[in-house]
Formats: C-alpha cells, sequence, structure tokens
C-alpha cells in the first residue's frame, strides 16, 4: 500500500473509495482484491494497525486520571454528550467540535472520527442481521416507501463478511433475528445463565442470548483471541475485534492494488453531462487546504451516512442543482437512529459464592418479541426493540457513601457486593421525510465549507415505544426474581446511539429514492452509496454488519458490471 502525496493534481484510478470506516475499509479490500487499482480517500490522519496510544495505559497513568481540561474539553463539547467518547483514554479519536462545526434545529448529537478506520475503531461491535421482518416492513405497514430487495438477496454476503469478520455468538433458531456463520459464543456468567432460563420459562418465546459481537473467541484470519480486557474504544493491539486497521486493509494492501490518501476531504463529485457519470472527486488537503482531483470509474461513498450525503448535497451542477442524484427531493431526509437509554436493572440475591472473570466485551441479547405476529401485535406503535445488557457483581463502590470505619469498613471494602442484573433497549426508528439534514451555507468549517444542520426529532411512534420498553423490562425482571427492580428512562436525542442512518436510501423508483436496488445512484449508476445513508428502514439490530454485506455485494456488482462495459 502507498500512501499519495499532494504533488500531482490529477490522477486516474479504476476505483475512488471515499472513507475509511467499516464500509470503506471492505469497498477497498473487495475492490483491490478483484484487481481494481483502488485510490483510498480518507479526511483524517492515517492510523496503522497497533498504532493506538492508549491502548496499554492504565487508568492512573493519565495525567488527569479520568478527567480532562476545561481548555481540552472547550475544543469536543458536543463529543463529549455521550459521556465516555472524551475520556483521556478515546478523546483523541473524536473530532474537534471548533473545527468541525454543525447546527441542530432540534438537538441531534452527531459523534464523529476522523483518521483511518474511522468509527471502526470504536464502535460498539454488535453484529445481528436484518430479517425479512425488517426488509419487508415499510411495505406490510404502509409506511414510507419499500425496499429494493429482502433478506434472501443479502443473506450470502451475511455470510461472506461474518466468515472473514470474525463474529462470535450463539444460533437461536429465531425468524426475528437470522442465525449466522458464528465462531464460539462468550460464556454468559451464572446469572445471566439463570436470566435466560427465568425469562424462557415465563415468557413463551423470550429468549435471552450471548451478544453476537465482532470479537474473536479464537484466533482467526491472523488476528488474536479477545484478551477480555473491555478497552476495545482504544484500539486493540491484537486485533482482536474487527477493523478495518486490523482486518480489511491489511487485506487490500496485500494486493498490490490499494493508494491510501489520508488528509484528504473529499468536497464534491465531479460530473460529466455528456457521459451522464460522475468522473471523479474534488478534495480538499487538510494540511496545505490545495485542491485536488482524482478520476474514476467506479466511486463509493463510504464516508458514513452524514458525510457521504453532504458530499452528494454539495456537488451540485447544471443536471443536479440540488445535489448530485437528488432528483427525488429525497437526499437528506429520512434521517434515522435508534432510540435508546430506558430499561431496567434489579438485584438478585443468588449465587454469594459465585464471582466472574475477566472484563468480558460484549453483554447479552434480548431479540425483538413485539409485531411479530398478530399474537404479539401492538395497538399503539408499529416495529419494536430488542435490550442488551449484563450481569455482574458490585463492588467496593457501594461503601463510598456508608458511614461505617475501621474494621467494619475494611471488610466492606473487601468483600464483593451482591450480583446485579441490567437491560437496555434499542428501539426502531420510523423513516420519517420530516427528519433531515441539510447543508448550512452560513456556518462553515475550519477548510471553508459549508456545514449540515440537523432537523430530526422522535415522533408518537417512538414515544409510545418506550412506554413498553421500559414497562417490558421491569415485567421481565420481576418475573425472573430480582428484588429492587427498577425501571429507567434517561431519554436520548437522535444521533447519541451512534447509528445515524437514512439520508440517500435505497428504492424500486428513482421518484421516490436515491440508489437503486444495488446501492447504485440512479441517475449516475457509477456512484454507489453503501453506508448507513443507504438504509430505508433502520431495523431495532446494530447496522454495522448489514453496511458489510451490502457494500461486499455492491462490489461484487460493480466490478461484474464494469467487466460488461457497462460503466
Amino acid at each position: 500500500m502507498t500512501i499519495q502525496g499532494a504533488g500531482r493534481k490529477q490522477n486516474t484510478y479504476d476505483a475512488i473509495v471515499i472513507g475509511s470506516g467499516i464500509s470503506g475499509g471492505w469497498a477497498a479490500k473487495e475492490l483491490s482484491e478483484k484487481g481494481l487499482k483502488t485510490l483510498l480517500l480518507e479526511r483524517g490522519r492515517d492510523v496503522k494497525h497497533g498504532d493506538y496510544p492508549t491502548a496499554m495505559t492504565e487508568s492512573w497513568e493519565f495525567a488527569g486520571r479520568t478527567k480532562r481540561t476545561q481548555a481540552e474539553l472547550a475544543t469536543q463539547r458536543k463529543q463529549d454528550r455521550t459521556g465516555y467518547t472524551t475520556h483521556p483514554a478515546s478523546a483523541h479519536w473524536f473530532v474537534n467540535d471548533v473545527e468541525n462545526p454543525y447546527s441542530e434545529d432540534k438537538p441531534f448529537d452527531w459523534m464523529r472520527g476522523y483518521h483511518v478506520g474511522g468509527r471502526s475503531l470504536l464502535w460498539g461491535r454488535q453484529s445481528y442481521r436484518l430479517s425479512d421482518l425488517d426488509f419487508t416492513a415499510n411495505a406490510k405497514d404502509g409506511m414510507s416507501i419499500d425496499w429494493p430487495l429482502r433478506y434472501a438477496d443479502v443473506a450470502p454476503w451475511y455470510d461472506y463478511v461474518e466468515r472473514f469478520a470474525g463474529i462470535s455468538g450463539s444460533n437461536e433458531n429465531l425468524p426475528q433475528l437470522p442465525d449466522g456463520q458464528f465462531l464460539p459464543p462468550m460464556d454468559m456468567n451464572c446469572l445471566e445463565q439463570h436470566m435466560r432460563q427465568r425469562i424462557a420459562g415465563a415468557f413463551n418465546g423470550r429468549v435471552m442470548t450471548i451478544g453476537r459481537v465482532a470479537n474473536l473467541t479464537q484466533p482467526h484470519n491472523g488476528r488474536g483471541s479477545c484478551q477480555y480486557r473491555n478497552r476495545c474504544i482504544r484500539g486493540c493491539p491484537y486485533g482482536a475485534y474487527f477493523s478495518s486497521n486490523a482486518a480489511t486493509l491489511p487485506a487490500a494492501a496485500a494486493t498490490g492494488n490499494l493508494t491510501l490518501r489520508p488528509f484528504a476531504i473529499v468536497n464534491e463529485l465531479i460530473y460529466d453531462p455528456d457521459r451522464r457519470r460522475a468522473t471523479g472527486v474534488r478534495i480538499i488537503d487538510t494540511q496545505t487546504n490545495e485542491v485536488i482531483e482524482y478520476h474514476a470509474r467506479v466511486i463509493f461513498c463510504c464516508a458514513s451516512a452524514i458525510a457521504s450525503t453532504f458530499i452528494l448535497l454539495n456537488s451540485k451542477s447544471e443536471r443536479f442543482p440540488n445535489g448530485f442524484g437528488n432528483d427525488s427531493g429525497e437526499l437528506g431526509h429520512n434521517l434515522m437512529d435508534h432510540h435508546f437509554k430506558v430499561g431496567a436493572a434489579g438485584v438478585s440475591e443468588d449465587f454469594k459464592d459465585r464471582y466472574f472473570r475477566g472484563n468480558r466485551a460484549n453483554g447479552i441479547y434480548i431479540p425483538r418479541f413485539r409485531n411479530l405476529d398478530k399474537a404479539s401485535a401492538r395497538k399503539d406503535y408499529l416495529r419494536g426493540f430488542g435490550y442488551q445488557g449484563s450481569a455482574s457483581r458490585l463492588d467496593w463502590t457501594q461503601a463510598v457513601k456508608e458511614l461505617s470505619f475501621g474494621a467494619g469498613l475494611k471488610t466492606d471494602l473487601i468483600a464483593p457486593g451482591p450480583w446485579r442484573f441490567g437491560i437496555g433497549s434499542w428501539g426502531e426508528c420510523l423513516p420519517y421525510h420530516a427528519n433531515r439534514m441539510y447543508l448550512n451555507q452560513q456556518v462553515r468549517d475550519r477548510w471553508g465549507q459549508p456545514t449540515v444542520t440537523f432537523d430530526c426529532q422522535w415522533k408518537e411512534n417512538e414515544l409510545a415505544m418506550r412506554k413498553d420498553m421500559q414497562a417490558a423490562a421491569v415485567e421481565m425482571l420481576d418475573a425472573s426474581g430480582l428484588k429492587n427492580v427498577t425501571g429507567f428512562d434517561d431519554g436520548s436525542a437522535p444521533g447519541l446511539c451512534i447509528h445515524e442512518m437514512g439520508t440517500a436510501r435505497m428504492g424500486r423508483n428513482p421518484a421516490t429514492s436515491v440508489l437503486n436496488g444495488w446501492n447504485q445512484v440512479h441517475a449516475s449508476p457509477n456512484v454507489f452509496v453503501t453506508d448507513g445513508a443507504c438504509m430505508t428502514s433502520n431495523a431495532c439490530v446494530n447496522p454495522s454488519l448489514t453496511y458489510m454485506a451490502l457494500t461486499a455485494r455492491a462490489c461484487d456488482h460493480a466490478v461484474n458490471e464494469m467487466k460488461k462495459n457497462n460503466l
């Protein structure tokens, strides 16, 4: 793999990939392995696998322990909204909000990492397939437009990416949560195993399983297995979880066909009206502010849902006065995220002689059980939700507020506390045309570009669903014998789940969608969008595995079409 400098004003490749995160890494791998000379453009700095500065740092070794100075926080006020992204161990992965501003008509939390690997270094790694229930949902309930594909179209590609990425998990034979090509599952602890049995016994059809996670439980494709440190957000020097840096980019580089160009903000696509195709991209070098053009036969937009749509909206021409490929007027609309931070927790009086080992980088999962059929149908909302959570023993911190002292205090600090089990829910958001992002020409970033403004909010369906998300959690924990069960709804604005998607949706009709069933822009089929922007609905499961599968599928189609001289 070579790194291209800024000296040459024009370069031509077979393919250009914009963004090096989960989708971009897969596009780079697939296109390079299929023989295409591929240019990978990343707006941030280069990060090679292992270049993770805090991966081995202990908490007491940070200058401020878990705190940062006010001067440091001042550059990441919005990135700080999660409560964990600006911890000293991970703050360096997230953007400077002053240099990269955005605006909000309604609250929206946009978390970003600008570096090679993008958020593939930072993601939660939960990896679930969408089912036919999800791909047919819009058509069945009349909400929005129909997906242009079905589960059967994507299933072979789920198989393909799971085998390479390494997903650990357990098959459960549930139609709403299709099984996959799994490495051995991580173990549940004693209370989790108990809760699985109690929930299954008390509620017909509800299953609690171990999370399906992109952490290796055994060595795989030259990468080491998970060390149960649970420091994944820092970057894993063992390559024990899937990231572009550890997996797809090394595979792409091994072909000799990949050129990586960091510090390159793609500002717009270049359109040739005579050929009715995009011919390349125009970038801004973030270090020199130089404007440079690159050209290719096919272009893959994989910069993340908001960033890819920004590029399309910013690519205006006589043919596309409202943004590249925006004949339908849907570009920037139908913005979705998952709503979460609602659930329940309780304490167990059992297993006082048991403990757990390690810091498992995974939890349990309870798949969707609402609106699956007539028996589970709800009258107050559409779609459904699933739960993630875990059990652990409380530790000495429970004694902080106690007034004991002397020998009694020492005993309290040494003895482990009771077992606690908690679950939080991830709910589906409907695809509303009114939920959108748009370009703000008045607020500019450090490089003089327009910025993004968000106009997005949860609506009646999501708010009704949240009531059930909490009530069902309390119900399950109560029925399983936990004590002091307490429900919670801490609220979350769109964006906070960091699953933003849907702003350049797929569809069958160019009049109502931006992309076709192969992720191609209807009006310029040599441009593919395979990140979260392409999603027509968002299900209730973590979406990254679907981005991987759709990207690999689209790359295969692109190369086949190139061989036929259709692109």
